[in-house]
């Protein structure tokens, strides 16, 4: 089994969602062991951003027609691609900034986002080539977006990683949110608190496949 495990915060050691990507891998480590793991921190490694460059890969790598900086895109491209296709598991941090997911993360997913990669178009409309995976999405808000109608209205984190990993075709998307940290001490000891049995569900159950008995 293998486990990708991805860091975007840009607040080092004293961000909220590292220690929930850490702390996830750690229990599902320990339930799992074995798992292969491989480490992307998208704030020191950041992709470039998406870019008419960048639609190289819309064209074979050999093609004549790729510009030097095409070719140089399409090979970043191809390598997160692959890495994420690979993976069993993917373990990904993502704090909300201003509202959604740091531009850093996005830069990722604009590189995974590759028709005949991760999805297909059909007559009967997208369908996801990266089927049979786990995401298990870290989430840390300052503020506490989840409780209210007009909370959920401004928060685009939760709902987008949701979305885009289901247009990939993947159907077990896991959420550890840890909310209002920003809040005061209490709140925050709450939050991660909150979290950490959260953790302990979602990185202890397995596969759902692997879970659900034979049919008779």
């Amino acid at each position: 089994m293998k486990l990708l495990h991805i860091d975007s915060s840009i607040n080092g050691a004293n961000s909220v969602s590292r220690k929930l990507t850490k702390d996830i891998v750690s229990q599902w480590m320990a339930d799992h062991p074995g798992t292969d793991i491989q480490y992307l921190d998208l704030a020191a490694d950041t992709p470039s951003h998406f870019s008419r460059d960048a639609m190289g890969f819309r064209l074979p790598p050999s093609s004549e027609a790729l510009t030097e900086a095409q070719r140089n895109e399409n090979a970043l491209s191809e390598a997160l691609v692959t890495q994420f296709l690979a993976a069993d598991v993917v373990v990904l941090g993502a704090p909300l900034y201003n509202f959604s997911i740091p531009s850093q993360l996005k830069a990722w997913i604009d590189r995974l986002a590759q028709a005949g990669r991760t999805f297909t178009y059909t007559e009967n409309g997208p369908v996801g080539l990266a089927k049979g995976k786990i995401v298990i999405a870290a989430l840390s808000r300052g503020g506490i977006y989840s409780t209210s109608e007009a909370g959920r209205a401004m928060e685009h984190q939760e709902t987008y990683l949701k979305t885009v990993f289901g247009f990939f075709g993947i159907t077990d998307v896991r959420v550890v949110r840890a909310e209002g940290t920003d809040m005061g001490a209490e709140s925050r000891a709450q939050a991660l608190q909150t979290a950490d049995q959260c953790i302990k569900v979602v990185a202890t159950k397995s596969f759902v496949a692997e879970e659900a008995p034979a049919a008779a």
